[in-house]
C-alpha cells in the first residue's frame, strides 16, 4: 500500500504555496499563540527549535519571533521555497532561521541536524509512508529535558480506510479535475456538519467553525480541506499506540488533545526523560 501511495504523492508544496498568499498579521499572531499554548512557554529565548516538515514556514517564523534559533526542513522543494520566501520577508528574524530541503527518513540528515530543545512535527510523519520510522527519527532529535510536539492522524478504523480511497481517487484524477472533486467532497461534509448543528439546535452555518480553525493555528479552511482530501501517503494511529511507542523511547506524555472518534490529528506533547538515552 505504501509503494502505491508514494507513486501518487500529493502536492503538499503546491498547496502550501497557495496558502502562503493568505499569510497575514492575524495568521502570524495566531501561530505565535498556538506555539505558546502547545509548549506552555511565553518565550523561546535560548531554545533551539526544529520544525520538521515546515510547510509554508509560518510556525518557523513564529518560533523565531519568540526568540528561538530555528532550523526548518521539508521534503517538498515548493514548501522549502515558501519558507525561504517567508524568511526573506521576515527581516531580522531571518538571521536566526535556517531552511533546508530534506526528509525525516534520511539518516544522514538526521545525524547532521543536531538536537533541538523544542522539536515541532505537526501533521507530517503520517505523510512519509513510513510513519513509525519517521517518529523514531524525529524523537532522536530531542535534547534531554527537551519537548516534542507531534500531531498524527487519528485511526478511525473503517472510516480511515474509506478516506484512503478518497485520497487515492483525488490523486488519480487529472490535475484539472482535482479542485472540483475536492470542492464536492468538502461541500458534502460541510452540509453534514450543518445538519448536525441544526439537529442540536445550533446555528447551522459553518462560519464559527471556520473562524475557530483560523484562530486555532492560523490555518485556512480550504487549504486544510485540500490537504485532507488529497494527502498521500496516508497513515493513522490510535493515541495509545503513539504514547506506547514514545514511552519506549524514553519520553513522558505531558499533554494530549484528541479528536475522539473523529478524523483529524491527535496532538501530543512529550518531554524527554533525563538520561533516557541509556535505556
Amino acid at each position: 500500500m505504501v509503494a502505491e501511495q508514494e507513486l501518487k504523492r500529493f502536492g503538499f508544496g503546491a498547496n502550501w504555496a497557495s496558502f502562503s498568499d493568505e499569510i497575514d498579521e492575524e495568521r502570524f499572531e495566531q501561530a505565535i499563540c498556538s506555539l505558546k499554548n502547545i509548549f506552555g512557554l511565553d518565550t523561546l529565548e535560548n531554545k533551539r527549535f526544529l520544525d520538521l516538515g515546515c510547510g509554508s514556514g509560518l510556525f518557523s517564523l513564529a518560533a523565531a519571533s519568540l526568540g528561538a534559533q530555528v532550523v526548518s526542513i521539508d521534503y517538498d522543494p515548493q514548501s522549502v521555497s515558501c519558507a525561504e520566501k517567508l524568511k526573506a520577508n521576515g527581516g531580522s528574524l531571518g538571521d536566526r532561521w535556517e531552511v533546508q530541503q530534506g526528509s525525516v527518513l534520511d539518516p544522514t540528515l538526521i545525524d547532521e541536524l543536531g538536537k533541538g530543545d523544542l522539536v515541532y512535527c505537526w501533521g507530517v510523519v503520517h505523510h512519509t509512508g513510513k510513519m513509525r520510522e519517521a517518529i523514531a527519527n524525529v524523537a532522536s532529535l530531542v535534547n534531554e529535558n527537551g519537548l516534542l510536539c507531534l500531531a498524527i492522524y487519528n485511526d478511525q478504523g473503517g472510516a480511515s480506510k474509506r478516506w484512503l480511497k478518497t485520497k487515492q481517487t483525488y490523486n488519480a484524477l487529472p490535475s484539472t479535475f482535482r479542485p472540483a472533486f475536492a470542492m464536492a467532497v468538502a461541500a458534502f461534509y460541510e452540509l453534514r456538519f450543518s445538519l448536525a448543528r441544526l439537529t442540536h439546535f445550533k446555528n447551522p452555518l459553518p462560519f464559527s467553525d471556520w473562524k475557530k480553525k483560523k484562530s486555532d493555528r492560523g490555518m485556512s479552511v480550504w487549504h486544510d480541506w485540500v490537504d485532507w482530501i488529497g494527502g498521500l501517503p496516508f497513515e493513522v494511529a490510535k493515541p495509545d499506540e503513539i504514547v506506547a511507542l514514545l514511552r519506549s523511547e524514553g519520553f513522558i506524555l505531558e499533554k494530549l488533545k484528541t479528536v475522539g472518534n473523529g478524523w483529524g490529528c491527535n496532538e501530543f506533547l512529550f518531554s524527554r526523560e533525563t538520561h533516557a538515552g541509556g535505556h
